[in-house]
């Protein structure tokens, strides 16, 4: 699911309040147009997610998803919502 309006899920974490080694279970997708993007790169709702890296300034980190290592910039990561 694509949430079309930005907040309304303000009491979900988002991928980008991750600690290294912690992980997740995505709930939606916060951006319509950044949706359709991490959708495709398996960012499925229901998928769990856990934080891999962050670079040395913090951005971008990297996530496990499907087996798999992901690079995403922070704003981009702000967007995939956890259940809570």
């Amino acid at each position: 699911m694509v949430q079309h309006k930005i907040g309304e899920h303000k009491g979900h974490r988002s991928v980008r309040e991750l600690k290294i080694g912690e992980s997740g279970v995505i709930c939606c997708l916060n951006d319509p147009e950044m949706g359709l993007k991490l959708l495709e790169m398996g960012c499925i709702p229901g998928t769990e997610v856990k934080m891999n890296s962050r670079a040395p300034l913090g951005d971008p980190i990297t996530i496990i998803v499907n087996n798999y290592t992901l690079s995403l910039r922070l704003d981009e990561a702000e967007t995939i919502l956890l259940k809570q």
